[in-house]
């Protein structure tokens, strides 16, 4: 089970290194970019890091449902003890 969560948590993370890395890549190679306004006069920078945050919160709230035990992991779990 360690190894399943372990897996999903990975991938979860590789999910979010791409969506960080594109804030990087635009960052590093055509700030202009970030200065546009494309909703109520703030700046796409402002938008993509409050994107950011609540891509990690769904994330993780994703983490945790994929994660949860279930009754035949508690079974398993009684067998070993």
């Amino acid at each position: 089970m360690q190894r399943h969560n372990a897996r999903i948590g990975l991938i979860l993370f590789g999910i979010y290194l791409l969506l960080y890395g594109g804030f990087v890549f635009i960052n590093a190679f055509d700030p202009e970019t970030m200065e546009l306004t494309p909703i109520a006069g703030v700046n796409l920078a402002i938008l993509y890091g409050f994107g950011l945050i609540i891509a990690a919160l769904v994330l993780a709230l994703i983490y945790g449902w994929l994660c949860k035990p279930t009754a035949a992991d508690a079974d398993v779990e009684e067998v070993k003890e």
